[in-house]
């Protein structure tokens, strides 16, 4: 298989089966091994795609019949080769039609071919027609811009204002930064940069968290020897903020009340020394095996993981019992796009009130399981006011003894 044939495939059962791409891109590279620069084409073809969907969507409009249904793999060999006649611009334009057509020929007949030959040589041939007009309302012009969904925009404008919002989808569309956490129990950050570097990756320091450490160009450090050793996970710089402010210390029983995968509560023992207790939650079997492979991985000795719904806790243990909580609650992922981005075109705005529900149901249920002094941190990753300042400032009104 080619990189381009990969790529029309993953996009084709993410857009029927609804699939994350991110799981099925990594399942169809393991399956069909391409070799690093075709790899790293087939990532950019499928998730640019997915990024730009409702901007291609609208070019699209303009060199195909609207009244013509096309089937799911045609539109989304055309989303892909207009992603790379708009926006790759190292890749020559005849490249793109001619193992376009190809594809058309091997997955479907000589006609379907001849269409997108067509509209892909009008398209180079009109470059004009792939450009977004002036004159429009904020809303239209950040969404199609940016590609972003029309409701999005308009609560981001109100939330954030003009400037912010545009900034906000901007770098969403910019590929992500691959970071990684040191287990400070087994080396320090410095130890493992300079043994990186030696390895040849191009290794520096977070500037937001102590233990992050920026890689660039290193490929998936899942297939290191130090991630199978345990003395590094791979985790977002935001994540490792969080334990950050939970800052458990040596000897305290900690509360880790939606834990999967076990990023945090991993972190949180690190910072403890290994010395006290965690007890790490979830709702699902499944997902508590993802932390307990997480807690061998790293050598941890101070968790235990339970499987419970988490506004039924109050049930298992007594109340006032934890020095610290951490409430990282499910959410509706609108902060993570840039590692994400089907998430943005799968939710819809009645989501996230639904959530913004649930989230508060869960705060209520585990705060009186907090020691008096004691440190609650709830956190999302999500930027909507609803489920990060709403939710905290209800909860503050109903709970006169936190602050």
């Amino acid at each position: 298989r080619t990189a381009r044939e990969l790529a029309v495939e993953v996009l084709t059962r993410v857009e029927e089966k609804k699939a994350y791409s991110n799981l099925l891109l990594n399942e169809s590279l393991n399956r069909y091994p391409l070799n690093r620069a075709d790899a790293a084409l087939a990532t950019e073809i499928v998730y640019g795609t997915i990024q730009r969907k409702n901007t291609i969507d609208y070019m699209l409009d303009r060199f195909v019949d609207k009244g013509g249904r096309l089937e799911p793999w045609v539109r989304n060999l055309l989303r892909m080769s207009l992603y790379q006649l708009k926006y790759l611009d190292r890749i020559p334009p005849h490249a793109v039609v001619h193992e376009s057509v190809e594809i058309a020929k091997t997955r479907g007949h000589r006609g379907i071919a001849g269409m997108v030959n067509a509209v892909l040589r009008s398209a180079i041939r009109e470059p004009e027609r792939l450009a977004i007009p002036d004159g429009l309302d904020p809303v239209r012009r950040i969404a199609l811009e940016h590609s972003h969904p029309e409701w999005m925009v308009a609560m981001w404008l109100e939330q954030f204002g003009e400037r912010e919002t545009e900034r906000m989808c901007a770098a969403n569309n910019v590929p992500p930064r691959v970071s990684i956490r040191v287990n400070t129990l087994k080396r320090s950050r410095d130890e493992l940069l300079e043994r990186m570097r030696l390895g040849g990756f191009d290794a520096r320091p977070s500037p937001l968290a102590p233990a992050g450490i920026i890689v660039a160009g290193g490929g998936n450090m899942a297939h290191t020897s130090w991630y199978k050793e345990g003395e590094l996970s791979i985790q977002d710089e935001s994540s490792m903020l969080v334990a950050e402010s939970v800052d458990p210390q040596p000897g305290e029983r900690v509360l880790d009340c939606c834990a999967a995968p076990g990023g945090k509560t991993g972190h949180m023992a690190e910072k403890m020394g290994d010395n006290g207790e965690i007890v790490s939650c979830d709702v699902h079997e499944h997902k508590r095996r993802l932390i307990e492979a997480q807690i061998e991985r790293l050598g941890l000795k101070c968790v235990t993981t339970i499987v419970e719904d988490a506004r039924r806790l109050p049930a298992r243990f007594d109340e006032g019992t934890f020095d610290r909580i951490l409430l990282d609650a499910p959410c509706s992922g609108l902060g993570v796009i840039r590692r994400k981005p089907d998430v943005k075109w799968a939710k819809r705005p009645e989501d996230i009130d639904r959530i913004a529900a649930l989230q508060s149901e869960l705060l209520h249920a585990v705060a009186r399981l907090l020691k008096p002094g004691g440190i609650l941190v709830y956190s999302t990753c999500t930027v909507t006011r609803q489920e990060n300042e709403d939710v905290v400032n209800r909860f503050l009104r109903e709970h006169a003894d936190f602050a």
